[in-house]
């Protein structure tokens, strides 16, 4: 899953985004308004953390945008306006939830997983694909009922393609979905974490569910598939 962190304070800005990543979630950091409207035009995003005084763009002008022009994107405000007025006319706006200043990482943390697993309402929040389970809620994948211990990178490559395995997915939408928006394109890491996934599924499985196809490029399969 892919969130975008919308924080004028770096520091701040920061800290979120590496505690999201080590739930091994997706996280791009963006420090001012203007600049995260502009990415949502051109980036899929599940979730944004959104802090309210922003440059360029006030958080809730951003909100108003979204809302019109994203309904789906789930948005988190996390701001330091704490009167009730301010939760009332963020959440009146759209706003999915809103976390006041200070916060435990604990808790943004846990409002997250709740607002990413409404993705999951018209299915179970376990995905299974063959011998693999993945846990949409608790961020964990176990193979033929034993804990697979994966990567960051590696269980977001793994989700995108259990969560996709109907269809061929190339290295483009891959590398689109799961890495950041400065990432080198013509990188072989989408390549390199494949080839990791690859090693990790084969000791664990006894073979290899992802195919691969030449100008299509990969679909995760169950082990009926050859």
């Amino acid at each position: 899953m892919r969130i975008l962190v919308v924080e004028d304070e770096r520091l701040l800005c920061d800290a979120i985004a590496e505690d999201m990543e080590l739930e091994k979630y997706t996280v791009e950091r963006c420090y001012d308004g203007a600049d995260a409207y502009e990415r949502l035009y051109v980036e899929p995003y599940d979730l944004v953390v959104l802090d309210l005084n922003l440059p360029g763009m006030d958080g809730l002008e951003l909100l108003r945008r979204i809302r019109s022009e994203r309904p789906e994107l789930r948005v988190l405000i996390l701001s330091a306006r704490a009167q009730l007025s301010d939760k009332v006319t963020g959440l009146n706006l759209g706003a999915d939830d809103y976390l006041t200043k200070p916060f435990a990482l604990e808790e943004l943390e846990a409002r997250v997983r709740t607002l990413l697993r409404r993705e999951f309402v018209r299915r179970e929040p376990l995905v299974q694909v063959g011998g693999l389970c993945l846990d949409t809620v608790t961020r964990e994948v176990s193979a033929r009922g034993e804990p697979l211990l994966l990567t960051p990178r590696e269980f977001a490559v793994l989700e995108y393609l259990m969560l996709c395995r109907d269809r061929w997915i190339s290295q483009e939408e891959l590398m689109e979905h799961i890495w950041e928006t400065d990432a080198n394109p013509f990188s072989n890491a989408v390549r390199m974490h494949i080839s990791s996934l690859r090693k990790k599924l084969r000791e664990r499985l006894g073979c290899d569910p992802i195919q691969t196809k030449v100008g299509q490029g990969y679909r995760l399969a169950g082990e009926e598939r050859t």
